[in-house]
């Protein structure tokens, strides 16, 4: 039975991994892996208790994938308002040198709200708007990839994999921002400093095909761009907030963002009666631009993993890796490494299977009570795997939805990237490591 679960999996991950040699979408090769493995479980005896799993894993997954839909609809409301336009219409600067510099700092910290891949799409078409030369650009878009990896690393809202480790309490807002934020400018800024090199510090040129910008419907000025993208964000940062004051869980307070969203967008529009209903991106029309296939993909993935975890294969991994491993920044350097290569949420996904967090009893009853330690709620395992799962995403070009988007927008080269951008890429995320180690060691 144990076997079979886990060639599937494997076998379902290598179709997922070669999506763009195949041409079959992921989200399909995740459903139907989920299906299957829970089918194998189920045939192998466990059907006394298959549905009380089934309902808790679906019930856990469930609350991910509700905060992700709500999340999206909130972001997408605001680009389909022209908010971001006025971010990246501030950007006056040419100088090339100081253009990256800005670029990788506003992308740093948009990520930190915003998905990754968001964040990118926004930041690579103003790339086209203002940077001529191609090679120039790739190197403009990789270091884009790179702040928005890091950028999400360090916010419980920032990526997909710290929403999971932040909603089922392995890391804690406040704590999560406190220990990564150095180390994840660090593995920025060194990454940005080394890409200087393969630019000019000289103007830019001013692009002869421009795209033109995408033209909002009649009735939305910059006056209600404004309000909508200072709103959308205030109710995205809401939700920390929120799970802190009342402990609810974070899924909870994103419903009331998007409730508030809906309801302050039905007033806006109820009362333009010069403005066409069908023109008007409220909630429902945005609703139906949400990326579900990503959401079933998700849901497919997560579920498959939750399979395995019930059937103990996770367990069985995380006490080989105690007894050949045992050292926290091996293992989290290692699914970095992985995570270029494979999609980081099921990585953090089966670690959080692993290892579950740490209490005093577990300590207690250790041989090794330092090592476990670090499994604690907030302990250093967490944030070494938030951070090594998120920006070791940026080691390869398929290695991160902002890659994937990037690649796919400007046509970015596999080869070229690895060449270029991989090493810089690898020698900020060794920084960072070196960064948390110091804080370890110093205790702070």
């Amino acid at each position: 039975m144990i076997p079979t679960m886990i060639v599937l999996f494997v076998v379902g991950y290598l179709f997922i991994a070669l999506e763009h040699k195949i041409r079959i979408n992921k989200s399909a090769v995740a459903l139907l892996m989920c299906g299957a493995i829970w089918t194998v479980f189920s045939l192998a005896g466990h059907d006394q208790r298959i549905g009380t799993e089934l309902v808790d894993q679906l019930g856990n997954t469930c609350e991910i994938l509700v905060y992700l839909i709500g999340a999206m609809t909130i972001v997408d409301l605001i680009d389909s308002h022209g908010g971001f336009n006025i971010i990246t219409d501030h950007i006056t600067t040419r100088n090339k040198h100081k253009l990256l510099w800005l670029l990788a700092l506003i992308t740093f910290f948009m990520s930190a709200v915003l998905d990754n891949m968001t964040t990118t799409i926004i930041m690579v078409m103003l790339l086209r708007r203002i940077i001529a030369d191609q090679q120039e650009r790739w190197v403009f878009a990789g270091l884009i990839v790179i702040a928005a990896n890091s950028g999400g690393a360090w916010s419980p809202i920032g990526d997909v994999t710290t929403i999971m480790l932040w909603m089922r309490g392995n890391v804690s807002a406040g704590a999560l921002i406190y220990n990564l934020f150095l180390p994840c400018v660090v593995s920025v800024v060194i990454p940005a400093f080394l890409a200087c090199r393969y630019i000019s510090n000289t103007d830019t040129v001013a692009v002869a095909t421009e795209p033109p910008a995408e033209e909002l419907p009649a009735g939305i000025g910059p006056r209600l761009s404004r309000l909508i993208l200072i709103t959308g964000v205030a109710s995205l940062l809401f939700v920390p907030l929120f799970k802190e004051l009342t402990g609810l869980p974070p899924y909870m307070g994103m419903i009331i963002s998007l409730g508030a969203m809906w309801l302050l967008t039905e007033i806006i529009y109820d009362r333009k009666q010069n403005m066409a209903r069908t023109n008007q991106p409220r909630v429902p029309k945005v609703l139906k631009r949400i990326d579900m296939p990503t959401i079933l993909f998700f849901l497919g993935i997560l579920m498959a993993v939750a399979a395995l975890q019930s059937a103990g294969v996770l367990t069985d991994m995380a006490q080989w890796l105690d007894k050949q491993v045992h050292e926290v920044f091996a293992i989290t350097g290692v699914i970095g490494l992985l995570s270029s290569v494979v999609d980081n949420v099921p990585l953090v996904a089966a670690s959080m299977g692993m290892y579950p967090i740490a209490d005093a009893a577990s300590i207690a009853a250790s041989s090794d009570p330092a090592f476990m330690r670090s499994f604690v709620a907030d302990g250093l395992f967490w944030h070494l795997l938030t951070y090594c799962a998120g920006v070791g995403g940026s080691l390869l070009i398929i290695g991160s939805a902002a890659g994937v988007v990037a690649m796919g927008l400007e046509k970015i080269n596999f080869t070229w990237y690895f060449k270029k951008i991989s090493l810089l890429a690898f020698a900020g995320y060794l920084a960072g490591i070196g960064v948390i180690w110091l804080e370890h060691l110093i205790g702070f």
